[in-house]
């Protein structure tokens, strides 16, 4: 991995994001390709994080993203906080235990 990645593999500095790593821990998920439906979850999660500082609510997230929760759960299997946060970019959100 091209980065550092705090004890629970997420990302510790969030300028530190690229494409390509966000490939890489996907790929460490299972993921074996990110397409169209995963990049539009990925980029309004950094910009939400951008903007507000924080990972959006899940409804938040599905309202802007036009995905289901099951969707998101389809893309990512680990869940937004495990799975779509954490190939993102985002800090470990608060709510993940």
């Amino acid at each position: 991995m091209s980065a550092d990645l705090d004890a629970k593999g997420y990302l510790i500095d969030f300028s530190a994001w690229t494409r390509e790593l966000a490939a890489e821990l996907a790929a460490a998920d299972g993921i074996a390709e990110l397409g169209p439906d995963h990049w539009r979850v990925i980029d309004f999660l950094r910009d939400h994080q951008q903007s507000h500082g924080a990972a959006p609510m899940i409804r938040v997230l599905c309202k802007g993203t036009g995905c289901s929760l099951q969707q998101i759960y389809d893309l990512f299997p680990k869940g937004p906080a495990k799975g779509a946060c954490r190939v993102a970019g985002l800090p470990r959100p608060d709510s993940c235990v």
